[in-house]
C-alpha cells in the first residue's frame, strides 16, 4: 500500500487541524497516511522530551519514516515568514537521506497556518520547499482547478494549504478543510502514480 508521510510541527493545533484534514484526503485515495511530529527545542537547541514518544498526540518522527514515505506532506506555523524552528531543525539533520538520494522523485507538499492574514503564509510556503528541492522532490502546489482556491477570504494560496488563526480562532474555515482535504487527495494520486 502506498505510504503518505504527514509530517508537521504545532505549537498551538491549527497547523495540526490541517495536517487531520490531509491525512483525511490521502486515506480517501486508498493511501495509508502515516502522521507524524517533531518534538520542540529548548533554547539550547536540544529536543524536549529525549525519548521518541510523545506524551499526547501523534508520534514523533523518525528518518525511516521518511525514508519508507512514498509522499510527503511537511507543515509548519509560520515564523516570521519562515517554518518553526523544531521543524528546521529536523529537517537540517537529513544529510545522510540526501546524501542516499532517498527521496528523489517522491511527490511532496507544504502547509502552514498564521494568526494574521499577512503573517508571511506565502514565504512560509515557498522557504518550506527548498529543502525538498534539495532532496529531488516533486513538489505539489494547490491548483485553480479547486473551486474553494477561487472564494477562500482565509487561508490557502497555489503554493499550498494554510489557515489564518485571527480569522477562526480554533477551528479551520469550511474552504480551508475541503482545500486542506483536496491537497491530500492530489498528493496520494501522485504518490501512486509515482510509485508504480
Amino acid at each position: 500500500m502506498c505510504k503518505v508521510l504527514v509530517l508537521y510541527y504545532s505549537k498551538h493545533g491549527k497547523t495540526a487541524l490541517l495536517a487531520q484534514k490531509i491525512a483525511m484526503g490521502i486515506e480517501q485515495q486508498g493511501a495509508q497516511a502515516i502522521v507524524r511530529t517533531v518534538p520542540d527545542i529548548t533554547h539550547k537547541t536540544e529536543f524536549v522530551p529525549d525519548d521518541s514518544v510523545p506524551s499526547q498526540g501523534h508520534l514523533y518522527v523518525t528518518k525511516e519514516d521518511l525514508m519508507h514515505c512514498d509522499g510527503l506532506a511537511l507543515g509548519s506555523p509560520t515564523h516570521f515568514g519562515n517554518m518553526a524552528s523544531p521543524l528546521k531543525y529536523f529537517i537540517d539533520s537529513l544529510t545522510d537521506i540526501w546524501l542516499k538520494g532517498s527521496l528523489v522523485d517522491k511527490p511532496a507538499c507544504v502547509f502552514t497556518s498564521s494568526s494574521s492574514m499577512h503573517g508571511g503564509q506565502e514565504s512560509t510556503l515557498l522557504s518550506m520547499m527548498l529543502p525538498l528541492f534539495h532532496h529531488g522532490m516533486c513538489i505539489l502546489g494547490l491548483p485553480y482547478s479547486e473551486p474553494d482556491l477561487h472564494t477562500t477570504r482565509s487561508g490557502c494560496s497555489p503554493y499550498g494549504v494554510s489557515s489564518v488563526e485571527i480569522v477562526n480562532k480554533n477551528k479551520l474555515s469550511d474552504e480551508e478543510s475541503t482545500l486542506a482535504i483536496a491537497m491530500g487527495n492530489r498528493l496520494a494520486r501522485h504518490a501512486q502514480k509515482l510509485g508504480k
